[in-house]
């Protein structure tokens, strides 16, 4: 049994490490910078009157940066390991001999079924504005549904400097070991197939709506910016 869970636990490291291989050579793809262009050709010079100043030239967008989007594709790897391989061993030590594996597939049972449910719906219920400002308070729109938006140069208001695929993707490690961090009070207790249908509705009505309340726009990071002091900001 042990030589079964060993060949298991390898399979699933090797193949996230082949997917964050694949996302972060992506990621370095669109961050890195275009070349420069040549030079303009000379030109008679302006009158210096014709000249605006620089303090009222509108300041560049922030742009994708390779660094912020290696960090986090690194931080989102973190994240990630906390569930598989670490949530799963933790809570496959304290259960009885014989539901180790169920212990174990409750943990990567849920890995699978939110990362699936997270871009097809999730994402978009989470962290997007509802055309609606009475719904957006509670809730996100469906614009976002499959991804479908999504480009390789896109990027979030809430994170400018990298890819909104990797912002993404290092939210929906959050949203994994969120409610995997349930089964620890359901182990021994609840069928498998009872445990992921549980999971998705948790995850749909409950951290869903909760996410967009604080980061989405909704009413409580709304409030948040309203009573917060002049001169300081939220993190």
């Amino acid at each position: 049994m042990m030589n079964n869970i060993t060949k298991w636990l390898g399979r699933t490291f090797v193949a996230g490490a082949a997917a964050l291989m694949v996302l972060s050579g992506a990621a370095f793809a669109q961050g890195a910078p275009a070349p420069d262009a040549a030079p303009p050709a000379a030109t008679e010079a302006a009158p210096a009157d014709a000249a605006a100043p620089a303090a009222t030239a509108t300041p560049a967008p922030p742009k994708i940066d390779s660094g912020d989007t290696a960090w986090m594709i690194t931080s989102s790897a973190l994240v990630l390991m906390m569930t598989i391989p670490g949530l799963a061993l933790f809570y496959g030590g304290m259960v009885r001999k014989k539901n180790l594996l169920a212990t174990l597939a409750q943990s990567f049972g849920a890995t699978c079924i939110i990362s699936v449910l997270w871009m097809i719906i999730g994402y978009s219920l989470a962290f997007t504005t509802n055309p609606s400002a009475g719904i957006n308070n509670f809730i996100g729109s469906v614009n976002y549904l499959l991804l479908g938006p999504m480009g390789l140069t896109t990027t979030s208001m809430l994170a400018p400097t990298i890819p909104e695929s990797v912002y993404m993707f290092f939210q929906m490690t959050f949203a994994i070991i969120t409610p995997a961090l349930i089964a620890g009070a359901l182990a021994d207790r609840m069928k498998f197939s009872a445990f992921m249908w549980f999971m998705s509705l948790w995850l749909l009505f409950v951290y869903c709506p909760i996410a967009h309340w604080v980061w989405g726009g909704g009413f409580l990071g709304q409030w948040e910016h309203s009573t917060m002091p002049a001169g300081r900001s939220s993190i």
